[in-house]
């Protein structure tokens, strides 16, 4: 990794703002392998070199990666004037690191939500060409049948005119109410409800359950996220190569 100026990787994780930090810095309270360093603008190479500021050794890291468990009437943005944002749940400590929503739920949709700032993961997770499988489920107003499971197999067209890539239905349970499962690969704007709208039938309730190899752990409440563990983190990365 290039070296960077002290204030950028102090403020980065969290000790203030870059202002802050040069006046901490300037106090001598931040030593750089047993150095006191004054000069915020000093070039350090984060990872490799030792940075203590008021007795507290900085454990670098660029990227975070966290599992949400999305809830219902937030958006899937980083920021917005009126609304709750699924940024607004996090943290401070994770919140500084300005990461975003892969891909979008909407706000009546709660589930899996991976969050980061990982720009590069982010554009491989979304990319068509990955075709990255998202799987929900959904409570349905109106008889599911086989005939709805044979028109996903080969492609819906939507309301617009576009027609979708095959996606896989099941039925959980078939009534006038039904319950299903739907693994679709693609993320257009409302396009689970979309595809049982072109069914006639309705989504009344839709959560996400699985993005690529990510499975919504189940130990999480609405609302609460944790970050990834390392064999999940392997695993996404090896999806969207």
């Amino acid at each position: 990794m290039a070296r960077e100026r002290l204030d950028k990787v102090l403020a980065n994780m969290g000790y203030g703002t870059r202002k802050e930090v040069k006046a901490i810095t300037k106090s001598g309270e931040v030593t750089v392998n047993g150095s006191i360093v004054k000069d915020s603008s000093t070039h350090v190479n984060p990872y490799e070199d030792e940075i203590i500021i008021s007795g507290e050794r900085v454990n670098y890291r660029e990227y975070i990666y966290i599992m949400m468990h999305k809830p219902p009437g937030v958006i899937s943005a980083t920021e917005d004037r009126n609304l709750e944002t699924v940024i607004d749940l996090l943290e401070y400590e994770d919140a500084i690191f300005k990461p975003a929503p892969v891909g979008r739920l909407d706000k009546d949709t709660e589930g899996l939500l991976l969050i980061t700032n990982d720009g590069d993961l982010n554009h491989r997770l979304l990319s068509p060409k990955n075709h990255v499988p998202k799987k929900y489920y959904a409570d349905i107003d109106g008889k599911v049948t086989e005939s709805d499971i044979a028109e996903f197999k080969k492609g819906v067209v939507l309301d617009d005119g576009y027609e979708t890539m095959p996606a896989e239905l099941t039925i959980l349970e078939a009534g006038e109410k039904s319950k299903i499962e739907v693994v679709i690969y693609e993320g257009k704007y409302h396009q689970v409800k979309r595809m049982f709208e072109s069914v006639g039938k309705k989504v009344t309730y839709l959560k996400r359950l699985e993005m690529g190899p990510l499975k919504l752990d189940e130990e999480l409440e609405i609302g609460e996220y944790r970050e990834l563990t390392d064999e999940e983190l392997e695993a996404l990365f090896s999806c969207a190569k």
